[in-house]
């Protein structure tokens, strides 16, 4: 009588110490009494009857779900590789435990189909130029599917785009070429704008005869302060002009006087 009496008083603690919960600032407890869903309780000390109620525990905080790498091929076409990484956190946790077997795995799921139809419908350029874009599309997707499950989506960000090595070496050599052909329009504008100016200059030096000496003059500074011993520079012929007439003038006086 002694020994079932004893049984009997350590079952009783025993049920009663089970049914004293402590549930982490950051979790909630799902009550479900014969099966439903009668309380949300949480955090602290709480109380779960035992054999009547169970307590379904949920996680608050944030969840950094990795996304695996998909096999994606862009509308242009092109196939290429891609993952991300989601964030998102429990925002109801009786809908996020009664709606939803595995709200973890569901958003996973969720994720993967659509990483793949977003990323899809865009060429390749898009998907390395804007990522922001795309990030906004598959986090307004993914936060209203996942509404009803009471999971917040709060941010979507797609990590790498992996290209196979062909299709790295045909960018390279698109980039190499563009690179070469605006090399080559930098280079004729720049000879266009040279033009312009020496053209500007050179009709400016040609409606002052005087400008002219005095840059012809500075050009033999400059080329002296170099400390030559030597110095080879052209004769403008507009220097000579008036010599070369005299000359010719000369010779037609002598001539007459000859006469």
């Amino acid at each position: 009588m002694f020994t079932t009496l004893l049984t009997l008083g350590i079952v009783v603690i025993a049920l009663i110490a089970s049914a004293f919960k402590v549930l982490a600032e950051y979790e909630r407890g799902v009550i479900l009494t014969l099966g439903r869903y009668t309380a949300m309780k949480g955090p602290g000390l709480i109380i779960v009857i035992p054999v009547l109620q169970r307590m379904l525990k949920v996680d608050l905080r944030t969840v950094v779900m990795d996304v695996p790498p998909q096999d994606v091929i862009s509308r242009d076409n092109v196939s290429v590789s891609v993952n991300a990484v989601v964030y998102f956190r429990v925002m109801e946790p009786s809908k996020a435990m009664l709606q939803v077997e595995n709200y973890y795995e569901a958003i996973s799921q969720l994720a993967q189909t659509t990483l793949r139809s977003v990323l899809g419908q865009h060429e390749l350029d898009e998907m390395l130029t804007e990522r922001d874009k795309l990030n906004e599309d598959v986090q307004k997707i993914l936060d209203e599917a996942s509404e009803p499950w009471g999971v917040k989506v709060a941010n979507v960000e797609i990590k790498h785009v992996d290209l196979n090595d062909s299709m790295i070496r045909a960018m390279a050599r698109q980039a190499e070429a563009e690179r070469s052909r605006r090399a080559k329009v930098i280079h004729a504008t720049g000879e266009q704008e040279a033009a312009e100016k020496l053209s500007q200059a050179a009709e400016q030096l040609s409606s002052q005869p005087q400008a002219l000496q005095l840059r012809y003059m500075q050009t033999l500074i400059d080329v002296a302060g170099d400390k030559n011993s030597t110095i080879v520079f052209p004769l403008p012929m507009d220097l000579i002009t008036p010599f070369l007439e005299n000359a010719k003038n000369k010779a037609r006086t002598e001539a007459k006087n000859d006469e």
